[in-house]
């Protein structure tokens, strides 16, 4: 299958340098989109290779990130990633969660659940080609490959766009087509999307629907079996990466009617291969992952619209839709968090819900009526609208309020339509001097811009500590920001190099823990990290007093066994130290391990023991009965029981 990829995307290169490109239809309507006098960059070589330099430059510093977020569950602790090639069956065969979901003791719990098996299928390639056996350094194993990987499909898939763009849709106008793939390179929202190796599932399901639109307009002009044979893989191959291009069942018809000028007859028969693969890839998906959600997670970061009233909950959703708008215009502040209590719930008292509605409505107003003037810029609204649709939270409850690789396809939409616009506005300069200083300025200015924002960004996706802690500051209001904040300061604190500044760390793991409960008070593992911050500290009785907050939240917590049984451990050394000097301490010690560890026989034994030296006969009666419960041939507890006084 890879082989497969590889070879019709580089045949897709190989042909646009000589490949006759298709006659816009003279009744094609894409005013205002005039040519300024000097487009300037015509030439796609040229544009390819500036593309693919300025790539490098703003991504090759994300190559020596280590894994961050997500990439714990789907690369590194991935059962079937790490079996390299013998996992890939249970990778096609599975909900792509299932290892992590085995792992915790639970069950499916996100809505639709989640097959997306082929960005999980080239993990486990790198793993059985590149990945370390002795697992000696699980932070870093393969991730360099992986991050480079990562950012030549995003390259690729940039240059592609150019080909396809220049080639089918914009041939007169050249110029818009490299300002569209160059808003959409060097935009910093696409960070998350390029730096975090998980989110490649985003990048090859965007690659490969650029592929399948190549194929689409090539077997419209030609009529060649192969390329309707190329569109169908390309296709299946984006549905297998992210189920986002079931949108092309729309945009397939939408294209050919608006670009090659097809009655919408003939675009919906021309589309109806397609259908016939995603019928096949929703059966398949449908017996892997069934409906998703068999066990719904109630926590609030899961389901953050818990605490929300239902005109609440459609009103903070709706006005989510400008925090991505805002995001597209000026990507300024990043987190690759967004969940509660970043942003507020609100009304539709808000001013801001009603501009929300006003500016989506106009949007899908304009859509429609550009479709039927046959505009190109009525794709490039659709193809924004439809795919933040998908992530909005208005159609399904996705578990999470939003976030900047929910809105990579949808920014293609958005660079197409802002290129456009730059596109009619220098049109406007008629002087071509000043059209030339102007265009060539401000580019230059908004790629130094972006580079300055994107560059540094990359640099905090090195791993989980330098991720959280950074995006701690950017959205203080966060419980899980929070969360993650102090979990990374803890696990700083037990590395070598930081022994001098250990008690620092641990209390600024304290603060940010504090922090994230304050906001969520059933934050388990906020509780949960608490606990060990205080362990580390040495003060057991708070270790313990979080703890049972975490245990009475989530009982079944599969942390709290392992947990409890460190904490029972230190119990019972503690007992052992007071021994016989001073008994009484001793029992309290041993009290607090049995309860922490009730499955441990040296402790009900030696709970016996002191409670025998103090004369507390019943006591321990009932800690031997319960040693011999545990361990039947326990010789001393025998012993123990035989020198009781009979009742």
């Amino acid at each position: 299958m890879k082989t497969a990829i590889f070879i019709n995307a580089f045949n897709c290169l190989n042909k646009m340098s000589d490949k006759k490109a298709i006659d816009i239809e003279k009744d094609l309507s894409i005013s205002p989109l005039n040519k300024p006098k000097s487009a300037g960059f015509k030439d796609f070589k040229i544009q390819a290779l500036l593309l693919v330099v300025l790539g490098f430059i703003l991504y090759s510093n994300s190559f020596k990130n280590e894994y961050a977020l997500d990439d714990g569950i789907v690369i590194q602790k991935n059962d079937y990633v790490q079996q390299g090639l013998r996992g890939i069956p249970k990778i096609l065969s599975m909900d792509s969660y299932d290892s992590y979901y085995r792992q915790m003791g639970s069950k499916q719990q996100l809505s639709g659940g989640r097959y997306r098996p082929l960005s999980v299928v080239t993990f486990a390639i790198e793993q059985q080609l590149f990945g370390s056996s002795a697992k000696q350094k699980p932070e870093t194993d393969a991730a360099t490959v992986r991050h480079v990987l990562n950012v030549l499909f995003y390259i690729l898939s940039l240059v592609i766009l150019l080909y396809f763009l220049r080639t089918f849709i914009f041939k007169e106008d050249p110029l818009i087509a490299f300002i569209a793939c160059l808003i959409f390179l060097i935009h910093p929202i696409h960070t998350e999307v390029v730096a975090n190796a998980k989110s490649r599932d985003e990048i090859l399901s965007f690659l490969f629907i650029i592929l399948t639109f190549i194929a689409v307009f090539r077997y419209r002009e030609n009529r060649e079996k192969k390329q309707l044979l190329y569109g169908l893989l390309f296709y299946f191959l984006a549905l297998l990466s992210k189920e986002y291009a079931i949108t092309l069942l729309i945009f397939i018809p939408m294209l050919l009617y608006i670009v090659k000028g097809d009655s919408l007859k003939e675009t919906v028969i021309g589309g109806l291969p397609y259908l016939f693969i995603a019928l096949i890839y929703l059966l398949i998906r449908f017996s892997i992952v069934g409906k998703g959600g068999a066990v719904a997670n109630p926590d609030l970061l899961n389901e953050p619209f818990k605490f929300a009233t239902t005109p609440e909950k459609w009103a903070t959703k709706i006005e989510i839709l400008n925090h991505y708008l805002s995001l597209l215009f000026y990507p300024n502040m990043l987190s690759c968090d967004y969940s509660y209590n970043t942003i507020l719930y609100t009304n539709f008292g808000n001013g801001l819900v009603w501009l929300s509605i006003v500016t989506h409505v106009s949007l899908i107003t304009a859509t429609i009526v550009l479709f039927f003037k046959r505009n190109v810029l009525s794709f490039a609204l659709a193809f924004y609208l439809l795919h933040l649709f998908l992530v909005s939270n208005l159609l399904m409850d996705l578990g999470a309020t939003m976030g900047e690789r929910l809105i990579y396809h949808s920014s293609l939409g958005f660079a197409i339509a802002i290129a456009i616009l730059i596109n009619w506005l220098l049109a406007k300069i008629n002087h071509s001097v000043a059209q030339k200083v102007v265009g060539i300025t401000t580019g230059i200015l908004v790629v130094f811009w972006c580079t300055w924002v994107v560059i540094p960004r990359n640099a905090q996706w090195k791993n989980d500590s330098t991720l959280f802690i950074a995006d701690a500051q950017t959205v203080p209001n966060s419980t899980l920001a929070n969360g993650n904040a102090g979990k990374a300061y803890l696990d700083l604190s037990e590395k070598p190099e930081n022994k001098l500044q250990e008690k620092e760390l641990i209390e600024k793991a304290i603060y940010h823990l504090n922090k994230s409960i304050s906001i969520h008070k059933e934050y388990v593992n906020g509780y949960l990290n608490l606990g060990v911050a205080y362990f580390k500290l040495k003060e057991y009785d708070k270790t313990e007093a979080n703890w049972s907050i975490a245990k009475k939240i989530y009982p079944n917590n599969p942390f709290l066994k392992n947990d409890y049984k460190i904490l029972g451990t230190v119990y019972y050394n503690q007992a052992m130290a007071f021994g016989a000097k001073a008994p009484t301490e001793a029992l309290k010690m041993l009290e607090k391990a049995v309860e922490l560890d009730p499955a441990n026989s040296d402790y009900w034994y030696n709970l016996g023991g002191v409670s025998y030296t103090v004369h507390d006969f019943e006591k321990a009666r009932i800690a031997w009965t319960r040693t011999l419960l545990l361990d039947p041939n326990n010789q001393k507890a025998k012993q123990g029981m035989a020198a009781l006084p009979v009742k």
